[in-house]
C-alpha cells in the first residue's frame, strides 16, 4: 500500500543525473526527514560524473546522510550529457538491475516536464523502473526557466534550508563560479514555494507527484 505520508517511508531511494542534483532538488526535505526519523535507511545513487564530480557527490551525500540509520551511495560512469543519446541502453540495463535490487518505499527523482535532456531520461527511466512506488519528482532551477506547477510540498525549516544551501557550497566547489549556482537562487526558490504552501517556516521544497494511493 502507498501512503502519502513522509513519516511512514522507512526506506527511500535518491536519484540524480548529476553530482548536485539530489542536494538542489530534495536536499533540505531529506535533512528534515532524516531529523525527525533515525531509523530510515537511503540509497543514494549519482549517474554521471567525472573523479572530481564524484568526490563532490560522495561529501555532499555524507553531509545529507549524517544522520540516517544506514545508507548507500553508488555512482555510475555514464557521460554528463550524452543521456539519452550514447547512453540510452546501458542508463536501462543500469535501472533494470537498481529496481530488481531495491523496493523503496519512497523514491525521489528528475521532473519529467525537466528540459535538461539527462534529467528528462532519468525521470522516464525511474517511472519505467518503479511502477508501483510513492515517486516525489523535484525540480532544478536553470537557464531554460522550465519551472512547473508543483502538486506537493514540504515546510523547510529555515535553519535546514541555511544547512542546505551550506552543503551546497561548501561540497560542490567546482560549480560555484557559475552564475546561476547562488545562495540567492537557492533560497529564493524555497522561499517562492514556500509562499505558495503557506508554510508555517516560511521555506518549503516542491515536487510533482503523477500518482498516489491514499491509504
Amino acid at each position: 500500500m502507498i501512503s502519502p505520508g513522509l513519516d511512514r517511508a522507512k526506506t527511500v531511494l535518491c536519484i540524480g543525473a548529476h553530482a548536485d542534483d539530489i542536494e538542489i532538488g530534495c536536499g533540505g526535505t531529506l535533512l528534515r526527514l532524516l531529523r525527525k526519523h533515525s531509523d530510515i535507511d537511503v540509497r543514494w545513487v549519482v549517474l554521471s560524473g567525472n573523479q572530481t564530480r564524484a568526490a563532490e557527490a560522495k561529501a555532499g551525500a555524507e553531509r545529507v546522510l549524517a544522520s540516517a540509520a544506514s545508507s548507500t551511495v553508488q555512482f555510475g560512469e555514464f557521460e554528463d550529457a550524452c543521456f539519452p543519446y550514447s547512453e540510452a541502453m546501458a542508463l536501462k540495463e543500469y535501472f533494470r538491475e537498481l529496481s530488481a535490487d531495491c523496493a523503496p518505499d519512497l523514491i525521489f527523482t528528475h521532473r519529467r516536464e525537466d528540459l535538461h535532456q539527462d534529467h528528462r531520461f532519468v525521470a522516464e527511466l525511474t517511472w519505467q523502473h518503479f511502477r508501483n512506488h510513492l515517486i516525489l519528482e523535484y525540480e532544478i532551477p536553470k537557464y531554460e526557466g522550465d519551472l512547473g506547477h508543483p502538486s506537493v510540498f514540504v515546510p523547510i525549516e529555515e535553519e535546514l534550508a541555511a544547512a542546505k544551501i551550506e552543503i551546497l557550497f561548501t561540497a560542490f566547489a567546482s560549480q560555484c563560479d557559475k552564475p546561476w549556482f547562488t545562495e540567492e537562487t537557492f533560497r529564493s526558490l524555497m522561499r517562492i514555494r514556500g509562499i505558495e504552501c503557506q508554510s508555517p517556516t516560511g521555506y518549503a521544497e516542491a515536487f510533482a507527484c503523477r500518482k498516489m494511493m491514499l491509504d
